[in-house]
């Protein structure tokens, strides 16, 4: 069975919606600098000085590509980790966008693992390995997705996707092999929880 939704499955929200739990990861000093910025003053906004899978969350962010190919950065780690979950990733773009998942879209499939038991794949790049501009808009576009997604987006069996994802580890969006500053990052995640959770 597929699991998936985009960030554009909009259902009613019946009224004000919760944040969910999301904890800012960082394997190193700049980016673990700038996501304490960017969530002093944001509850519901924490920062791990350490690793994704240091956590016990519900969902984990791949910061992927636009075909789903898992191959460098953390994604590489996800995709050794929870040996099928590339596989989850490029079925549900090939199933719901025809092969090429848009940056500013997103789509959240089943690790296979008991924690955490989603990935969710929001694409910074259109290709692997792409080197971002300084000027890049991803990350802001990737964090919205992830948390439209969370807000409004429906799991295959028409439960919410926030009922089934309460916490969220983010790791940097294109501070990787896209070469993302971390600033800027940060910035732009801060600035897409805003604008979903009206901050």
């Amino acid at each position: 069975m597929l699991w998936d939704v985009t960030a554009d499955s909009e259902g009613p929200t019946n009224g004000a919606v919760p944040t969910p739990r999301l904890v800012l990861c960082a394997v190193d000093a700049p980016l673990a600098q700038a996501w304490r910025a960017v969530a002093a003053g944001r509850p519901g906004m924490t920062v791990h000085p350490g690793s994704v899978f240091d956590l016990d969350v519900d969902a984990v962010i791949s910061p992927a590509n636009s075909h789903g190919w898992m191959r460098g950065g953390v994604d590489a780690q996800y995709a050794q980790v929870f040996p099928q979950v590339e596989q989850h990733v490029r079925s549900a773009v090939l199933a719901l966008h025809g092969g090429e998942l848009p940056v500013g879209e997103a789509v959240v499939v089943p690790t296979g693992a008991p924690s955490p038991a989603w990935l969710i794949s929001a694409p910074t790049m259109r290709t692997p390995g792409e080197r971002l501009p300084a000027d890049t808009v991803h990350p802001y576009l990737a964090a919205r997705a992830v948390l439209r997604l969370w807000r409004d987006g429906w799991m295959e069996d028409g439960t919410p996707v926030r009922r089934r994802v309460r916490s969220l580890a983010m790791p940097g969006l294109g501070t990787g092999v896209g070469g993302v500053d971390p600033d800027t990052c940060a910035r732009q995640v801060g600035a897409a929880w805003d604008e979903v959770f009206g901050g």
